[in-house]
């Protein structure tokens, strides 16, 4: 049986009547913000959108105001379909770490844009933005298998000409990323070590932070001769 796409409005009652204040206490609990908050769970809107692809729902949805019909548009958007414009516009208006997450991960890295706006999102100021850039390198070295290592190799500099930059949401991604490079690309494992190594000699708050809780996962994960093994 063919399954019928819902209507915009259908997917917004349907959210409405999933959401409740407590959600949206924890949600802002959690430093998620941002538009209008249903308090709907991520679990749920994925179960809402599974087997929908829907360019015009999509930007209906990215256009409500709505803070969950925003990642419910990353879900439900067809990556083929996405221009480099949109994927300007929708990460110049990210406000909360979740739907820049949630929408980096199930969408932009999907795209066929992915590699180029990663070093140049990077190097922006603006705090969604940059982060938007490592959250993909953190995904993509997951769920992109075809992105081969030599690819993912020129991303050590993006993280260490970042790991100064001492924002909340920026760090954390920066962080996330060396980490995942490490973690899921076990050839480029000695070079995620030594990057780490090479920030935490840097004496700033951020690339502290960042280089002691990866090297800290490092040695949890791979041991800690292992870690001390690796140079500059």
């Amino acid at each position: 049986m063919t399954q019928t796409t819902p209507t915009y409005e259908q997917l917004i009652d349907q959210m409405k009547a999933l959401g409740t204040p407590e959600n949206v206490a924890g949600q802002q609990h959690f430093a998620i913000t941002g538009g209008i908050q249903l308090g709907v769970s991520v679990t749920d809107l994925r179960k809402l959108a599974k087997g929908i692809r829907d360019h015009s729902l999509a930007a209906q949805l990215w256009a409500s105001g709505i803070h969950e019909g925003r990642i419910m548009a990353g879900l439900v958007e067809d990556p083929a379909q996405v221009t480099l414009n949109q994927l300007e516009e929708w990460a110049g208006q990210f406000t909360s770490w979740d739907v820049c997450d949630e929408v980096t991960d199930e969408l932009f890295i999907h795209t066929p844009f992915v590699m180029q706006v990663i070093p140049e999102w990077a190097a922006r100021e603006e705090e969604f933005v940059r982060r938007a850039a490592f959250a993909m390198i953190a995904a993509l070295v997951i769920h992109r298998k075809d992105i081969p290592d030599e690819a993912i190799r020129p991303f050590f500099d993006l993280i260490e000409v970042a790991a100064d930059d001492n924002r909340n949401f920026v760090w954390k991604a920066v962080n996330w990323a060396l980490r995942n490079i490490a973690k899921f690309r076990p050839e480029l494992r000695d070079e995620a070590v030594a990057c780490a190594k090479r920030i935490l000699a840097r004496d700033t708050a951020a690339a502290r932070k960042i280089a002691k809780d990866a090297i800290r996962e490092f040695e949890t994960k791979f041991g800690a001769e292992y870690v001390a093994s690796i140079k500059e």
